[in-house]
């Protein structure tokens, strides 16, 4: 029987891969630069939106870097955030594990501290008020450099208690984790978690790099590993998740139509991939909309579509006693729901 709209919307769901600058939905983004006396290049709210129709990486990250523009204060941070939580909540999201990038606001003069502390009071608000608990990871920008990555490093050694691990995102091509790698070695002796986008546009060589020079805990996206056999069997062996983002990966031409999309192909190898939503509001859609759009595309079944929550809950950075909770739940929606 096909798997229905309603099973995936009541279905518990856990996000590992949510850059939060990405979630800045153009709404939002008018009410800030408002608030902020920021004039935007668009006339209005469908100005943006045709602005959102890119046909690659660098075109989006154009578009994404100009909206950070109107984040300029902890109010802001703060409500971008807990719009996110919300938003999520709603579609039965149990954990995030959400990104942000420090670099792209301190290069325009705001203060580490003022970025941090409205995310992560905006996290811990969503724990208390809407039961959604969360993890935050600091992305450097690869398109920058090793020094300037190095400078925040140092930046976010205060502030241990609020990130628990740190990343590597933006432009890939010409960019390879092996530039990062003593930044890398450094947060690894700090006591953070790594993980490092790899293998989305570059190839099957980045995610090597990123398993051994960088030492990562996970691989963002890493679609690219089915062209190396030896990879694939690595990666299995290691038990190595790959937090894949459907929707992301059609609107930035990874892949040319969704029926395409490896996702499957990943599962019935043993790769414990996972699904998420990246930037939702550039790529049109959170956590639901991707789901759907897989599971409509590749025809996935329950046990699929459960695989890939276990696999996110298995994946996370949350402790064993956290990580049995989540699944008791999942097994619960499971075993009483019908579809």
């Amino acid at each position: 029987m096909d798997i229905t709209k309603e099973f995936i919307e009541n279905l518990p769901k856990v996000e590992l891969h949510l850059h939060i600058e990405g979630s800045l939905e153009p709404e939002l983004m008018f009410e800030l630069a408002q608030r902020n006396n920021i004039n935007l290049p668009f006339a209005n709210i469908d100005e943006v939106k045709d602005a959102y129709n890119f046909s690659n990486l660098q075109d989006f990250l154009n578009i994404y870097y100009q909206g950070m523009g109107v984040l300029q204060t902890e109010q802001d941070f703060y409500d971008l955030t807990f719009a996110y939580i919300k938003k999520i909540a709603s579609e039965n999201v149990m954990h995030t594990e959400i990104f942000f990038d420090p670099q792209g606001h301190t290069e325009r003069g705001i203060e580490f501290e003022v970025v941090v502390n409205g995310i992560s009071r905006a996290l811990e608000d969503g724990r208390s008020n809407l039961n959604v608990s969360s993890k935050l990871i600091m992305s450097f920008l690869r398109h920058l450099s090793e020094e300037e990555a190095f400078s925040t490093l140092e930046q976010a050694l205060p502030h241990k208690d609020k990130i628990i691990a740190v990343g590597l995102d933006s432009s890939e091509l010409g960019h390879p984790p092996a530039k990062f790698e003593r930044v890398f070695a450094k947060a690894r002796k700090e006591g953070f978690l790594v993980v490092a986008h790899a293998g989305e546009e570059g190839p099957p060589e980045y995610i090597y790099e990123a398993l051994d020079l960088l030492k990562v805990d996970r691989i963002d996206h890493g679609n690219r590993a089915l062209e190396d056999d030896a990879l694939v069997k690595r990666l299995v062996a290691d038990n190595m998740a790959l937090t894949v983002c459907p929707l992301s990966n059609l609107k930035l031409c990874v892949v040319k139509d969704m029926v395409t999309h490896p996702l499957k192909e990943m599962l019935d190898l043993g790769l414990k991939a996972t699904v998420n939503s990246d930037d939702p509001a550039y790529f049109g859609g959170y956590m639901n909309d991707n789901f759907l759009a897989v599971t409509k595309a590749l025809n996935l079944g329950k046990d699929d579509i459960l695989k890939l929550v276990q696999n996110s809950i298995e994946a996370s950075f949350l402790n064993s006693n956290e990580k049995q909770d989540l699944q008791l739940r999942l097994d619960i929606f499971a075993s009483t729901t019908c579809f």
